[in-house]
């Protein structure tokens, strides 16, 4: 079974954070590794951020939270992707996430979580290796 495309990726930043510069940087990195990229823009709502995955019919979303609201966000986003019967898509966040957390995000449903000191390299590998099923045929 081949790739029916390119992985599709919603890189999102929810909530109040105005802080964009690493959403940027990691959705050239996924775009230069041969993925579409979709990116939100500011101050999305969780509503938004699954809407808009569902249109672009995506395989993943990147949500990076440097606001502290990871929790609320992140779990917000699952739980309305399984409402909408998307929970095929993989979410996965970066940010300013305490270690204390990530076994909670993960619990939530989150796949991957990066935080700062993360190589784009390996969230590009990261991103291609879970995500590769999905975007088969």
């Amino acid at each position: 079974m081949g790739v029916s495309g390119p992985i599709r990726v919603v890189v999102a930043k929810p909530g109040l954070d105005g802080h964009d510069r690493g959403a940027k940087v990691i959705a050239r990195a996924l775009r230069d590794a041969g993925m579409e990229v979709v990116y939100t823009g500011l101050h999305q709502t969780p509503e938004q951020i699954v809407d808009t995955a569902i249109q672009e019919d995506a395989d993943g979303i990147g949500l990076s939270i440097l606001s502290g609201a990871h929790m609320t966000l992140c779990g917000k986003v699952v739980q309305l992707l399984k409402k909408r019967d998307a929970a095929d898509i993989t979410v996965f966040c970066g940010g300013i996430i305490p270690d204390d957390d990530i076994p909670l995000l993960s619990a939530m449903g989150i796949e991957g979580v990066f935080t700062p000191g993360a190589s784009t390299r390996d969230i590009v590998s990261w991103v291609e290796t879970h995500l590769r099923d999905t975007a088969t045929a």
